[in-house]
């Protein structure tokens, strides 16, 4: 069961910045006044799946405080996936332009909102539907990994690019931009993944919409404070889900392919 705040934000701004954690006390309060630095105008929302260590009743505060700040509380550890749709679905839902999804963790910095933000406000050819903070483009970096950490992310980076027929060069990173009007587009409930390979998946349904996706680098930072998430059954069945996924992109390519024949 999930609880959120039905009142929709103030003043009807264009950006919401969306957030999930789970045990991220350490980390929202330093994270929050640098994301308000750099857009003072976004709002942000919080989601929560019942931290224990208080992060949802630290959201609740500042909510009080500050009108640009919401918090949607889920009964439970109940997985990344439900929790960044749940983000996405209130930012189609009270009319915002576009959804910046990030990591709690300040491994995300802010000072890449307004290059995610740049192609998404442009006319003509040059703007995009999905802006990706990217570690592999060029330019973009990773700090504090270990050597295994790296060659684990590529492999799964190259195997999505592979099964999906995906052209970007990180689709597994969380720090996206999206344009709602084309998140209306898809049918959240065919999503099948709900832990790490969420990123993946959505990408390309995303993509099977016709979406225009692009990336833009960024030095990202691995956390300091707290626990990553992640474990070795995540990964499996990520690659599981993935497998599964390309098989279908495969068929309904092939179905294509015979439908011109």
């Amino acid at each position: 069961m999930t609880a959120t705040c039905a009142d929709p934000m103030p003043d009807s701004p264009t950006t919401l910045i969306t957030i999930a954690t789970y045990n991220e006390l350490a980390n929202l309060p330093r994270l929050l006044p640098e994301i308000f630095k750099i857009l003072p105008a976004a709002h942000v929302l919080v989601v929560d799946d019942d931290s224990p260590d208080g992060t949802g009743r630290w959201c609740d505060e500042q909510a009080a405080a500050d009108p640009r700040v919401r918090c949607i509380h889920r009964s439970g550890k109940l997985g990344l996936g439900g929790a960044i749709i749940a983000g996405l679905k209130y930012g189609i839902e009270h009319g915002y332009e576009f959804v910046i999804n990030m990591d709690a963790d300040l491994s995300h910095d802010p000072r890449y909102l307004p290059d995610l933000l740049d192609r998404m406000n442009r006319d003509g050819p040059g703007a995009v539907d999905v802006m990706i903070g990217s570690r592999y483009v060029a330019g973009g970096t990773i700090e504090g990994w270990p050597i295994k950490r790296h060659l684990m992310s590529r492999a799964i980076n190259l195997y999505t690019r592979a099964v999906l027929g995906l052209r970007c060069k990180d689709c597994s990173g969380g720090f996206r931009c999206f344009r709602t009007s084309r998140l209306r587009q898809l049918d959240f409930s065919s999503i099948v993944s709900s832990g790490y390979s969420f990123h993946e998946e959505l990408l390309w349904r995303l993509k099977q919409a016709g979406c225009r996706i692009d990336e833009t680098p960024i030095k990202f930072v691995d956390r300091v404070n707290g626990d990553s998430k992640i474990n070795p059954r995540e990964a499996w069945n990520a690659l599981r889900i993935l497998a599964g996924l390309g098989g279908k992109s495969l068929i309904r390519r092939n179905g294509h392919s015979n439908d011109q024949r």
